[in-house]
């Protein structure tokens, strides 16, 4: 990845990100957001500051994105 990484994105950069790629934004319970993904995927994201790593990774995946994807949109 040549020194980009997926560290310190928060909930609500991230919900840009999968909306930037083609997904819908649904309200969750509480103060999280469902996101339906234009592969039929949904993908649940808490709006907290920062995500945790392995949330976020397996978001990226559940998405069909690569991590680079991910980040050029960021």
């Amino acid at each position: 990845m040549a020194g980009r990484q997926l560290r310190g994105v928060s909930g609500d950069e991230a919900i840009k990100v999968f909306v930037k790629a083609g997904g819908v934004r649904r309200d969750g319970k509480g103060d999280h957001v469902n996101i339906k993904m234009p592969n039929g995927q949904l993908i649940t994201i808490p709006n907290h500051r920062e995500l945790k790593i392995g949330l976020l990774k397996a978001a990226v995946r559940k998405a069909g994105l690569t991590d680079d994807q991910f980040l050029d949109l960021l």
